[in-house]
């Protein structure tokens, strides 16, 4: 199964259409199976649309807009026969003028709904997160894909770990292996990486289990929400349960053998379920 995670940034580059046909482009070579994006962002004021049945919606699920990053993604992808299933959720505006969420697009059906983790449940609040869980079937295995975009660390009860504990209450009741996929905004060895790796999930981090591996690092400088990073970050993450054994590993949009599309890298990872 190829695995591809983003935090596209979308809109907010320069050339963003450029880079939204780039992203497009290797999503055809390496025909993913699984996609998950984040800061996948539309106009609050640009006009609704009525996708297609390849649309999967959540439970009160917000509209979708005409410019709607992932709507965008997913028809520029049907122009030459490929075809995905997705869906998005909003967790609240960002930069006061964009409904900011996540994304899953899948070759295969989705049931999907959103969780809210923060403590908050407001959208023109940025601390509001709220996260993408679909249900999948790969070769007939029954998956849970978990597309996130977690708050920063700041202390035991808030924050990251509220979130994350919001999160691996409802994972308990799920049989059946899943992946977490997106921006944790925890670096490696972090407290917030600790608490993960530290789960009752039992949950492996890719990077460090994958057969083959290419690259580390999803950030190198300052960028939104790391204004006065100066260090490589490793932050996006694909972490799976422990049914799941990963292949190979990859970084890619690091401006190197793929462009630069966005602030973070994206990763990309074969798994066997």
């Amino acid at each position: 199964m190829k695995v591809l995670t983003l935090n596209t940034h979308s809109w907010l580059e320069t050339a963003p259409m450029e880079k939204l046909h780039q992203l497009a482009d290797q999503i055809r070579r390496a025909d993913y199976d699984l996609i998950a994006l984040q800061e996948v962002n539309q106009l609050i004021k640009s006009p609704a649309v009525t996708p297609d049945h390849y649309f999967q919606p959540t439970d009160q699920q917000v509209a979708i807009h005409e410019d709607n990053f992932a709507y965008q993604l997913v028809d520029l992808l049907k122009t030459t026969g490929h075809l995905y299933h997705w869906s998005w959720v909003a967790s609240h505006i960002g930069y006061d003028r964009y409904e900011e969420g996540v994304a899953i697009l899948a070759k295969s059906p989705l049931a999907s709904e959103a969780l809210l983790v923060s403590a908050l449940d407001d959208p023109t609040d940025y601390h509001t997160r709220k996260l993408l869980l679909s249900q999948l079937e790969y070769e007939k295995q029954p998956l849970l894909a978990v597309s996130c975009h977690f708050s920063w660390w700041q202390d035991e009860q808030s924050g990251f770990a509220y979130e994350w504990q919001r999160l691996e209450e409802k994972l308990t009741s799920y049989q059946m292996p899943f992946i977490l996929l997106g921006d944790f905004n925890n670096p490696a060895q972090s407290k917030g990486y600790q608490k993960i790796m530290n789960s009752p999930l039992r949950l492996q981090d890719s990077f460090l289990v994958a057969n083959y591996t290419k690259g580390e690092h999803t950030v190198l400088k300052a960028i939104d929400g790391w204004q006065a990073n100066q260090e490589k970050l490793r932050i996006d993450y694909q972490f799976v349960s422990s049914q799941v054994k990963v292949k190979t590993y990859r970084v890619l949009f690091d401006g190197q053998q793929t462009p630069l599309v966005s602030d973070h890298f994206g990763i990309e990872a074969d798994l066997e379920i």
